[in-house]
């Protein structure tokens, strides 16, 4: 008990005096996930669009496909981006092995599947009439998709959140890719699991305590979100 005192009260004294390894880790994971969110959702809200309110073959196919990606494991996508970019791959001559380029890439991989997912939940299950009043007006395609979209902003909103909790919490790509570097590309997960294997419980506890801010601020947009929708 001793122990996993003394380790609250250094985490705590790391976060009051704004140590500066302490949130430049925190800063840099923030800077990493938020980037991978944001060009996943351009990718995926209209991919989820399309796919929510076509009417193809396929379609069934394609949204088991992205909900069987939402529970895809981390570490098989580090490796598969591991294997792209690393010196022997295709991507090479890049060389973003071990920089946060490849942390964004690997997190934005991640975040496809449920931005996608959500977005197709979304959009099937608007009124009918929003687009009968949309057509009934004379809306061309583009207008009736920003209808359609402004209609169920709340859900999307929603759906981008959630990809953001699902990579700033994830370890395994991030620390396949970038390498945990010190002071480069080492991230608050990947942080925690290094600096406890070496018994450095209250640094990796100071950055637990500032994972679970972020983790519970998110579940609390989350939850005011789907109040606004209902």
């Amino acid at each position: 008990m001793e122990y996993i005192l003394e380790g609250i009260w250094k985490a705590l004294k790391l976060i009051i005096s704004l140590d500066q390894e302490i949130f430049g880790i925190a800063i840099l994971s923030l800077k990493v996930s938020v980037a991978a969110t944001f060009f996943s959702s351009l990718v995926g809200v209209p991919v989820g669009f399309v796919i929510g309110n076509g009417n193809f073959w396929a379609k069934k196919a394609l949204i088991t496909i992205f909900n069987t990606l939402m529970a895809f494991p981390t570490v098989v996508i580090g490796l598969l981006v591991y294997s792209f970019i690393s010196r022997q791959g295709p991507l090479g001559p890049l060389e973003l092995l071990f920089t946060p380029r490849a942390m964004v890439m690997g997190q934005f991989i991640l975040a496809i599947p449920i931005i996608v997912a959500l977005t197709i939940s979304a959009t099937q299950g608007i009124d009918p009439r929003a687009k009968l009043t949309a057509m009934t007006l004379g809306a061309g395609r583009l207008r009736m998709a920003v209808t359609i979209l402004s209609e169920v902003r709340f859900a999307l909103m929603a759906a981008v959140t959630a990809g953001f909790g699902r990579v700033i919490a994830e370890v395994g790509c991030a620390m396949m890719v970038g390498g945990n570097i010190r002071g480069y590309t080492r991230t608050m997960t990947t942080a925690i699991a290094l600096e406890t294997a070496k018994g450095e419980f209250g640094f990796g506890l100071a950055l637990g305590f500032i994972l679970l801010v972020v983790a519970f601020s998110i579940n609390i947009l989350l939850h005011w979100l789907q109040v606004r929708r209902g």
